[in-house]
This record gives C-alpha cells, sequence and structure tokens, in this order.
C-alpha cells in the first residue's frame, strides 16, 4: 500500500463524525425546548432501525440475490427506481405505524412531530455516517502508522480486494469530500423532519391522508435522483446541491402544511 493519508482528510472526517452524532443530540435538546415530548425521539430512532436497517435490508438480500437482482443492479434506472421506492414504502409506512399506534396519545402536540423526524433523521446520521467516520478514521491512523497489516493480515481473496480498495480510496479521495457527508446528512435531516411532518398530519386528519403517499413519492425522488446523479458522472457538489434543494422545497412544503393543519385545530 502506497502513500499516506493527509491530515486534512482525518480532520474532515473528525468533522464529520462531530455533526453525525451532534445533530440527534442538538436536535433533541432544541425540541425539549419546545416542550416536545421524549417518547417521539426514541420512536423515531427505533422505527429507522426496523424499517430501514432491517426489514427494507432484509428485503434487499432476498431481491438483490435473486434473478432479479442481476437486472436491477446492471441497469441504472431499475437501481433508482427500486431503491427509491423501497427507501419511500418502507420509511413512510414506519412513520405511518408508528403515528397510528404507540405514539397516537402523543398526537396532542404537533412539536412532536419534528422530534419523531429528529430521532428518525438523526439515528440515520449517527449509523451511516458517525460510525463509518469513525471506521474510516481508525483506518486511516493504520495506514499512516504502517499498521496495515493488521488489516489485510485475517483476510483474502475478494475481501482483501475489498478492504486494499477501500485503503486505497482514503490515501486518494480528496480531504474535503469527507467533509460533504456531514452536508449531505444535514441536507437529509431537514428532508426527514419534513417527511414526519407530511405523515404525521396524514395520521391526525384524514382529510389528509394523501400527504402519506405524497411523503413516499418524495422519499421516492429524492433518493432515486441521488443515484441517477451519481451514476451519470455529476460532481459531488452538483448532487448534493441537488438533494439541498429538494430538502429545501419539501420543508417549505412542509411548513405550509403545519400552518394550515395548525391554524385549522386553532379554530
Amino acid at each position: 500500500m502506497n502513500g499516506t493519508v493527509p491530515v486534512s482528510s482525518i480532520v474532515c472526517m473528525a468533522a464529520s463524525c462531530v455533526v453525525a452524532f451532534a445533530i440527534p443530540v442538538g436536535l433533541f435538546l432544541y425540541f425539549r425546548k419546545k416542550k416536545a415530548d421524549i417518547l417521539p425521539f426514541f420512536a423515531g430512532c427505533a422505527i429507522m432501525l426496523v424499517f430501514a436497517l432491517l426489514l427494507e435490508s432484509a428485503v434487499h438480500r432476498v431481491v438483490l440475490s435473486g434473478p432479479a437482482g442481476t437486472v436491477i443492479l446492471g441497469n441504472m434506472w431499475l437501481y433508482a427506481l427500486y431503491g427509491g421506492m423501497m427507501a419511500g414504502i418502507f420509511e413512510e409506512t414506519g412513520r405511518f405505524f408508528a403515528f397510528s399506534t404507540f405514539l397516537k396519545k402523543y398526537r396532542g402536540k404537533d412539536v412532536n412531530a419534528l422530534m419523531y423526524g429528529a430521532g428518525h433523521g438523526g439515528f440515520e446520521a449517527a449509523a451511516l455516517l458517525g460510525f463509518s467516520m469513525i471506521n474510516d478514521i481508525v483506518y486511516s491512523v493504520m495506514i499512516n502508522s504502517g499498521n496495515t497489516a493488521a488489516l489485510t493480515g485475517s483476510v483474502s481473496g475478494e475481501a482483501l480486494t475489498q478492504v486494499q480498495n477501500a485503503m486505497q480510496a482514503l490515501i486518494t479521495t480528496p480531504s474535503w469530500q469527507f467533509l460533504m457527508g456531514g452536508v449531505e446528512r444535514i441536507f437529509a435531516v431537514v428532508l426527514q423532519i419534513s417527511l414526519s411532518v407530511l405523515v404525521w398530519f396524514a395520521v391526525k386528519r384524514k382529510d389528509r391522508r394523501y400527504l402519506y403517499p405524497l411523503a413516499v413519492l418524495i422519499h421516492f425522488f429524492a433518493d432515486a435522483l441521488t443515484v441517477i446523479l451519481s451514476r451519470l458522472g455529476m460532481p459531488l457538489g452538483a448532487v448534493e446541491a441537488a438533494v439541498g434543494l429538494i430538502a429545501v422545497l419539501a420543508a417549505l412544503y412542509a411548513k405550509r402544511v403545519w400552518i394550515l393543519n395548525t391554524e385549522r385545530k386553532e379554530g
């Protein structure tokens, strides 16, 4: 293995790691000051874990390991459509389930929709980015200390190739790109909170049921577009800008839904 991981890259990894764990903690404290209850936050964490990281992942293992998987993985458009729709269906259905069942008695405070979204998106940030950055930092330190044998000595074949490729990527990836993980998670949490608001009012008000399938479609569009732009070779900055635009538009719409429905409640 030739080369070392730049110190600037490790600093950027650490910065993204801090962002990943600061997001859920900061949002939890902020919404508690707004009188939100505690349980919706941890319900969001649990639903993200069960519906996305466990159930959705289990479906992916079954589908993508079979004959259909070969076709899906070999076609950018099918992969984007499949991945986006699965994410939308599982996560938004998880929200709908939570708001309809064990969070039913917490629906008196609309701020709990935001608290749930903080847990859902915050857990995702910590699980996907935070621990990934910790792993990358550990790898980087071992590479720079010349201790790569500890990473490769116990693996062989395809697994060895994957580890070597991962180490080489840490060496060659521009430092600023590690910061983009933190930026992407911020956009993702904004989107997660916005979608939580839509599903929240879809559950609370029968005449707003359409907000649930709309949340599925928005989630689908965001994930599918990310895959398509990445596969088309768009610069990382452009991809994140597109994600950010979707998050902002979703937040503006969610704010509108919030205002209309809270005003109706007060009236």
